[in-house]
């Protein structure tokens, strides 16, 4: 099973994911926004992304609000080193299969 979450056991979607990576190729990030969730916004703590290889966790949060509703939540999970890149690469080509995601 492949899955995002907030909350242990619930699996959420995000509407955007973006791609960043240096110039020299050996840092990048990835910027999830979520715009509709399951999970209580209330109680996230961090976000987890699960697949077979184990868990790949980030606690950089923001939560986005308009004129004091929620909007969204932006999810920064920052990569330091080839292999980190490579291995989120692996759980995005998982997940993107597993929930039917196209890559634009």
């Amino acid at each position: 099973m492949v899955s995002i979450e907030f909350s242990p056991g619930i699996p959420e979607v995000p509407t955007q994911v973006r791609l960043l990576k240096s110039k020299t190729g050996k840092r990048g990030s990835a910027i999830f926004r979520f715009e509709e969730l399951k999970s209580d916004t209330q109680n996230i703590l961090g976000m987890r992304m699960i697949d077979e290889e184990g868990e790949l966790t980030t606690r950089n949060i923001k939560a986005k609000f308009l004129n004091g509703e929620f909007k969204a939540l932006e999810v920064i999970y920052d990569m330091e080193t080839e292999a980190e890149w490579e291995r989120f690469l692996r759980f995005m080509e998982r997940f993107s299969a597993a929930n039917q995601m196209g890559i634009a």
